[in-house]
C-alpha cells in the first residue's frame, strides 16, 4: 500500500510538472495586449512544451471510436448507444487570466465547431488524441469586399484557404497567428478527439476580441472585377459572411480533472 501510494504521488508530480511548466512559460512570455510579441524562441519553446503533453497529463482518458461517448474524462455511464452519439462537445477551462486562456475541447465523432475567428489573437492547439479535420482561412489583404446577393447578409469578404487537412494524434502543435496560419477555422471530429488550446490574448469583447462566426461560399458564388487571384486558383479562395452565433453548436462545461496549477 505504501509503495502504491508513493508511485501515485510521483506519477502526479510528473503530470503536474508538464502542466505547471506550460503555465509558467505562458505566464512569463505572454501579455494582456499581445504586445510586444514574444520572441520566436519563446514561442517555439511553448510549442515544444505542448508537444510533450499527453491526455493523462491533463486528466483525460482517451476515447475510442467503437465506444464514442465524447465525454473524455467523464468515463462510462448508462447512456444508450443513440444517446451517446448525441453528446455535446465538452469545454474544460484549465486557467484563464488577462494574458491567456488554457482550455480543452473534447469532441464526439462528427461534432463540429463552426467557422469562427480569433481577432488579434495567437492560438496554440495540441491534438491530444483522435483525428480532427481542420479547415482554415486567412483574410485576403487589402480587404476585398462585395455586397452579398443572399437576403439578410450585407456583404461578403474574400479569404484564402490556409489549411484543409485531417490531424491525427500524435502530431505537432498547430499555431495560428492574427494575420496568418488560418485565423478563421472550423473543426470536425473524424473520431473521438480532444484538443488542448492556448489562446493569447484571450477573447475580450470590450477590447475588440469577440468571436464571430462565418459561412463560407465558393469563390464562384460571387464575381468581382480585379480580384487578386489567378486563373486556376479559384478553389484556394472563398467568400465569407458573418453569422449570428450558431444555434446548433452543442457545447457544455466540463470540470478539469488534471493536476492543479500552482499560481
Amino acid at each position: 500500500m505504501v509503495f502504491s501510494s508513493l508511485r501515485r504521488y510521483f506519477s502526479m508530480r510528473h503530470q503536474s510538472s508538464k502542466v505547471q511548466a506550460l503555465y509558467e512559460h505562458c505566464k512569463t512570455i505572454l501579455s494582456p495586449s499581445g504586445s510586444p510579441p514574444p520572441s520566436s524562441q519563446a514561442l517555439q519553446k511553448l510549442s515544444s512544451i505542448l508537444d510533450t503533453i499527453q491526455p493523462a497529463d491533463v486528466g483525460l482518458k482517451e476515447e475510442i471510436a467503437d465506444d464514442d461517448r465524447g465525454h473524455g474524462f467523464f468515463g462510462a455511464n448508462a447512456l444508450s448507444r443513440l444517446a451517446r452519439w448525441a453528446q455535446p462537445i465538452t469545454y474544460v477551462d484549465i486557467h484563464e487570466c488577462d494574458s491567456f486562456t488554457m482550455c480543452i475541447f473534447c469532441f464526439p465523432t462528427s461534432s463540429v465547431i463552426p467557422l469562427h475567428d480569433h481577432p488579434g489573437m495567437t492560438v496554440f492547439s495540441k491534438l491530444l488524441y483522435g483525428s480532427l479535420h481542420v479547415k482554415a482561412y486567412d483574410w485576403v489583404e487589402p480587404p476585398c469586399i462585395i455586397e452579398s446577393k443572399e437576403p439578410g447578409y450585407a456583404q461578403v469578404r474574400l479569404a484564402k484557404l490556409a489549411v484543409d487537412k485531417v490531424l491525427n494524434a500524435p502530431c505537432d502543435t498547430s499555431v495560428l497567428y492574427p494575420k496568418h496560419g488560418g485565423n478563421l477555422h472550423c473543426f470536425t471530429a473524424v473520431t473521438p478527439c480532444a484538443m488542448l488550446d492556448i489562446l493569447t490574448p484571450p477573447y475580450r469583447e470590450e477590447e475588440g476580441r469577440r468571436c464571430t462566426y462565418y459561412h463560407d461560399y465558393p469563390y464562384s458564388a460571387f464575381s468581382v472585377a480585379n480580384a487578386p487571384i489567378c486563373d486556376g486558383e479559384e478553389e484556394e479562395y472563398a467568400w465569407l459572411t458573418e453569422l449570428e452565433s450558431p444555434s446548433d453548436l452543442y457545447m457544455r462545461q466540463g470540470v478539469y480533472a488534471g493536476p492543479a496549477i500552482q499560481l
